[in-house]
């Protein structure tokens, strides 16, 4: 299984950049719709969770340098779900919870789930690893075992044949 690579996740740096651009440059000049409400959500489990998992890994609350599997991106999904579109709306008296945002953040969470387990599932598009030649392989362990052609004459009677010549 190849190793997570955190903040230098290929997924992160284009949801960051993505993020970024739509908030600064195309958001300001459009009219109310996907990309000014729902498109940077989507990015929040992409761009948020792989330094939230770094921290972890850090503090020892992650013990594997794994990519994120099922679990740890639903549970994130979750928290950050009820914070901001539950809690947050309560002590903030201009917000207010808004259930698309929370389909986009599962969005996102799919998408990211997919690309970061794509090793599991598509095999074909992963690096391979590199072949090592320092361990024999176990077809040449099978083939010590059996015996050499030579050797076996000096132990089998001879035959008719062999005493005629």
């Amino acid at each position: 299984m190849p190793r997570f690579r955190y903040c230098r996740d290929a997924l992160f740096l284009i949801g960051c950049a993505a993020y970024a651009i739509n908030r600064w440059f195309i958001k300001p000049h459009l009219a109310p719709g996907f990309m000014m409400f729902q498109f940077n959500d989507t990015w929040l489990i992409p761009c948020a969770l792989p330094p939230v998992l770094w921290l972890h890994r850090r503090l020892g609350l992650r013990a594997h340098d794994d990519a994120p599997y099922g679990g740890e991106i639903a549970g994130h999904l979750i928290f950050w779900s009820v914070l901001f579109e539950w809690i947050g709306p309560k002590f903030m008296p201009h917000a207010h919870g808004d259930p698309w945002d929370v389909a986009a953040y599962a969005a996102g969470a799919i998408v990211a789930g997919f690309w970061w387990n794509r090793h599991r599932w598509l095999p074909a598009l992963t690096p391979h690893p590199v072949m090592s030649f320092n361990k024999p392989m176990p077809v040449h362990r099978l083939m010590e075992r059996v015996p050499n052609p030579s050797t076996l004459q000096s132990h089998c009677p001879k035959t008719a044949r062999q005493i005629s010549l």
